[in-house]
């Protein structure tokens, strides 16, 4: 008897500590997990805004290796323990990376687009990047995939299906029109190269795409990839001028050709091909390759006075507007983004105005330091407010059902873009609305 008691004791007591241990731990990580939620609610930011995992809570079996599988985690909560289930506690944070259902060992996840009641645009694709219309293909953010990783490798791979279409002669001026030099038009321009494929490369703005559009120092989340005609690029999280600086490289040593400040107008068929119409004149091409940004053209205000050099449609560098009075105009996160970058500019003067009564759309970390920015008088914020018009050394706001003039040398409009659904359709090429399905 004696010798069970002592048993019980040597290995009892330490089990009941390790499982109290266990318990109080997720315990604390529901409690985080729903106060993670709760602020995501309070604040609107229940919609994902890409591709995102959906869990069956009837076959997850909470091993938490999803949450830690996150790229994001543990600097945000995107999931998180709940009642012992894994379940999406901050949607807006999450960056489809789709790592939690690669991990999951009871195949409990599905990766969706789109939410019940926020449809989300695709263009259907086959397996190899083709669109309905035979001879176009999408790669990168316009498909639905807009990490940086994955972009590049669907630059590579859409280039290789499209090598497959075109042959060694594709009897065309070009074998494919490449439209776009972000981080997919980029790998897909590097890959046509390597191939010796007769390419074009048009590009409306500037290398990089969408990470050129970042605020100076904001930091891009990415993971080792193989770069065609570089090889493998090795660093994880990097600066917007590290990763900028590091492709413009990698375009001189290559010798790669992207003819920058030109815009895809329309596609027609042409026998096999298509005719590209373009600002700059047309050419004959057997494929084309979309890898364009989902954005589409910029929203603006519709206000007298907007067509001034001084309104612009995205922030490049803050630096620019040291010392300035400068508007910005939204309430999203590259509103907010844009405006913190502006506010730690010496001397520089930042009014954000937005219609809303709240900042629904924007991360936690951002509306927490647009607050800062707003108590240590680095910058006035104005809710529910309207810009009336712009004029030439001043802008009129309507706030608090009065009209204010305040002086004023640049406007940043954050109010986001015009999605190209229409052009796609115009092309034909069909899209799909997804509310929640993959």
């Amino acid at each position: 008897m004696n010798e069970l008691v002592t048993t019980l004791i040597i290995y009892g007591i330490p089990l009941l500590a390790v499982l109290a241990y266990y318990r109080s731990s997720r315990s604390r990580k529901a409690k985080a997990a729903l106060a993670a939620r709760k602020a995501a609610k309070e604040g609107g930011l229940l919609e994902p805004a890409s591709l995102h995992p959906v869990v069956d809570p009837t076959i997850c079996i909470g091993c938490s290796s999803c949450i830690n599988a996150c790229p994001e985690h543990p600097l945000h909560e995107v999931l998180g323990l709940i009642n012992g289930k894994a379940q999406l506690v901050t949607p807006a944070d999450c960056i489809g990376h789709g790592a939690c259902k690669t991990v999951c060992p009871v195949n409990a996840i599905t990766l969706v687009f789109g939410t019940e009641t926020r449809g989300l645009d695709i263009p259907l694709l086959g397996s190899n990047f083709e669109t309905s219309q035979p001879g176009i293909f999408i790669a990168g953010e316009l498909g639905g995939m807009g990490l940086i990783r994955n972009a590049i490798e669907q630059g590579r791979q859409a280039m290789d299906a499209i090598r497959a279409v075109t042959g060694k002669n594709s009897g065309y001026e070009y074998d494919v029109l490449i439209v776009g030099a972000g981080p997919s038009g980029f790998s897909a321009s590097l890959a046509a190269k390597s191939h010796g494929m007769k390419y074009k490369t048009i590009e409306q703005d500037t290398l990089g795409g969408t990470v050129a559009h970042y605020p100076r120092g904001k930091l891009v989340m990415t993971a080792p990839v193989d770069l065609p005609l570089y090889g493998k690029v090795k660093f994880k999280d990097t600066s917007k001028e590290a990763l900028l600086d590091f492709w413009e490289k990698v375009e001189a040593k290559s010798g790669v050709e992207i003819s920058y400040r030109e815009r895809l107008e329309n596609v027609t068929p042409d026998g096999d091909g298509f005719i590209a119409t373009t600002t700059r004149g047309e050419y004959r091409v057997r494929a084309v390759l979309l890898a364009i940004g989902r954005r589409g053209t910029p929203r603006k205000l519709g206000v007298p006075g907007e067509d001034q050099n001084k309104v612009v449609y995205r922030l490049v560098d803050p630096e620019q507007f040291k010392g300035q009075h400068v508007l910005v105009v939204g309430g999203g996160d590259s509103a907010l983004e844009a405006a913190i970058s502006l506010s730690e500019e010496e001397g520089t003067q930042v009014t954000l105005s937005y219609r809303s009564e709240s900042f629904s759309r924007a991360k936690q970390r951002n509306r927490d330091a647009v607050d800062e920015a707003k108590r240590s008088n680095r910058m006035r914020v104005l809710m529910s407010s309207q810009v009336k018009t712009i004029g030439e050394n001043d802008v009129s706001i309507a706030h608090d059902d009065i009209e204010s003039t305040f002086p004023n040398d640049a406007v940043i409009v954050c109010a986001g873009g015009i999605l190209p659904t229409p052009f796609l359709k115009k092309i034909g090429v069909e899209v799909d609305t997804k509310f929640g399905t993959a």
